[in-house]
């Protein structure tokens, strides 16, 4: 096996108080929206950073009491709370491979041990879970596809309901606990669900919904409200995500056209009168509330920002999360009469502000591309173009400790919504298919050229980074592009798809054939123009590559190939930072030393 440099961890980044304050936006304690069990909603769960690593957490309102409740080396990420709130489930993994199974544990501590929530279902990767009052429905991916789990009883034994070897996942269960909605992709089309509708006797199925190829259906939540048979449902028939109601036995649909631009989720509130709408539009996010018997949408006086999460309190509080570029992120509280107050705040000081971001639209290849700039007040056009994983996400109008590190680094930060990008619209989130990674790149260039016109950066001092696609992207930039860039950082890399597709959890494996239209056997010239590893040779500045250890997205062989194929070129600067985690890493100290890591390879190309 080939040895790789070791990219130094420098003890400090700066030599005056910039030092104290990039290390406190990442150490300071922060949480997430606390979400509370249905019939006891005194009892919430959370997860934070506070004791140094992601973990889950409990708090009882009623005594206003909080109890870490994990502690585990890799830290813990995926939690829920059943409806009595008495226990608290969490997925039980393997230093951050993701393949584990749901365990339980008592919500008040009585000294026992998390046990297995559900004795006989196998491991897997996570394809959903709903726990019902009786009803309790888990979904397992593994090599061989997806199977979902329902356990009908508390005392019954799990048995299999749906297997399949097209990827699929737990959609949402009935108030009255008799229905299941099922996502599935028996169609080959993984990007692009259909739902089923099966009875949880019999598992019989009730109805199907399938709008076609390129359009996909996501089932959000039934109507809380016992024997009531609608289900809210995500669509995309008018080219954007956008909202219907489908009454699953009655096979009626009611589109909810809303008038907003951009894109739209939502929940049912707890009356099941009035949905909670999440509206993205330019990457904000606002809250609205649409009454379903009037008609008619209000916009909710939350505070400024790009609003997180949200749900509604059974007296009709609005609690949500809120943050912008420059302001880290609160936990609030918006009543029924009007007033919005902080709801609960972590232990500790808050982390410290950074500068808001701008908006920059570019005339691109295959249209407006939107991004998004935060600019030091003392740069000198050193820039990294920090580019989104995914690839079906966004940047937005959030905080982040690692855009204001780069900040304080005298970086001009620049993220791109490239094509490929939520939020915008179907045609541009799929526009990359058949052509990944090459497709983004041509957007990401044109914002380049775009802030260099502008003056906003030095062409000669632009670094490319990214995490997971993000990674990818950039090192399939240096690969494609090396005359634009100074450096490139990638993190927890696609680095050689093909490998990579071999290796990788099955939910990514038929993500890559929808995305490709098929696997590397059938399509290996679009994987072969897609992998970065083709273009190795190409490589003709300094590579700074992370990785987990124990990635299933990324796995760690493919990118040994990449490294081991820069090795052999022997004429190449490159560094690598391998890590005991998975894809990321929840660990403060760990994401310090990635950080640090990337800005002084970063600083160390430049000069």
């Amino acid at each position: 096996m080939t040895t790789h440099p070791a990219a130094p961890v420098p003890e400090t980044l700066f030599d005056d108080e910039r030092e104290q304050r990039w290390r406190a936006r990442f150490t300071a304690p922060r949480m997430s929206r606390p979400a509370w069990a249905l019939d006891a909603p005194d009892r919430c769960l959370y997860s934070s950073n506070a004791s140094g690593t992601t973990e889950i957490y409990v708090w009882d309102r009623a005594t206003d009491t909080h109890r870490q409740v994990t502690d585990r080396a890799s830290g813990t990420h995926s939690a829920t709370l059943p409806p009595d709130g008495s226990a608290v489930w969490w997925f039980d993994d393997t230093d951050g491979d993701e393949l584990g199974h749901w365990v339980t544990e008592p919500f008040a501590p009585d000294g026992t041990a998390a046990v297995p929530a559900l004795p006989g279902v196998e491991d897997g990767y996570s394809a959903g879970l709903e726990i019902g009052r009786r009803v309790t429905v888990v979904g397992t991916s593994t090599d061989d596809g997806t199977r979902i789990w329902l356990r009908r009883d508390v005392d019954a034994p799990a048995t299999v309901v749906y297997e399949h070897v097209e990827d699929a996942g737990v959609g949402a269960l009935s108030e009255d606990e008799t229905l299941l909605a099922i996502g599935h992709s028996e169609h080959g089309d993984s990007r692009h669900p259909s739902l089923r509708i099966v009875r949880v006797d019999d598992g019989s199925v009730v109805a199907e919904l399938h709008d076609g190829p390129g359009k996909g259906l996501g089932a959000i939540s039934f109507a809380p409200v016992e024997g009531d048979p609608r289900l809210l449902v995500q669509h995309e028939r008018h080219g954007r995500e956008e909202l219907l109601i489908w009454d699953v036995v009655a096979g009626t649909e009611t589109e909810i056209e809303l008038g907003l631009p951009g894109e739209v989720y939502a929940d049912f509130t707890p009356d099941g009168r009035a949905l909670l709408v999440g509206h993205t539009h330019a990457a904000r996010t606002r809250l609205h509330r649409y009454d379903l018997d009037a008609g008619v949408l209000t916009e909710l006086p939350v505070a400024p920002g790009c609003v997180g999460s949200a749900e509604v309190r059974p007296d009709g509080t609005v609690e949500y999360s809120c943050s912008s570029a420059a302001e880290p992120s609160t936990i609030r509280a918006l009543h029924p009469d009007g007033t919005d107050r902080v709801l609960v705040a972590p232990p500790g000081e808050r982390a410290p502000g950074s500068v808001p971001v701008t908006d920059l639209w570019v005339d691109g290849p295959g249209g407006r591309i939107h991004a998004l700039a935060a600019t030091p007040p003392d740069g000198d056009g050193r820039a990294v173009f920090s580019l989104h994983g995914g690839p079906h996400a966004a940047d937005e109008d959030r905080f982040g400790a690692m855009r204001a590190a780069w900040v304080e680094a005298g970086f001009v930060v620049v993220e791109v919504n490239y094509r490929g990008s939520t939020g915008y619209g179907s045609a541009w989130r799929d526009a990359i298919e058949g052509r990944p990674g090459t497709t983004e790149l041509e957007d990401v260039a044109a914002v380049l050229d775009a802030c260099v016109a502008q003056g906003l950066v030095d062409p000669a001092k632009c670094v490319v980074e990214g995490w997971s696609w993000g990674g990818y992207l950039s090192l399939l930039a240096v690969g494609t592009q090396p005359e634009r860039w100074a450096a490139g950082l990638a993190g927890v890399p696609v680095a050689d798809y093909v490998a990579a597709y071999a290796d990788e959890m099955e939910q990514l494996r038929a993500f890559d054939r929808a995305l490709f239209g098929g696997s590397p056997e059938e399509k290996p010239e679009l994987y072969r123009t897609a992998s970065p590893l083709t273009y190795v040779d190409a490589v003709r500045v300094p590579v700074l590559v992370l990785a987990g250890e124990n990635d299933p997205r990324c796995p760690i062989r493919q990118i040994d190939n990449y490294l081991d194929a820069l090795a052999a070129r022997g004429d190449v600067a490159y560094e690598v930072a391998r890590f005991d985690a998975g894809h990321g890493s929840l660990v403060v100290d760990q994401t310090l030393q990635h950080i640090a890591t990337e800005i002084d390879f970063a600083r160390r190309a430049l000069a």
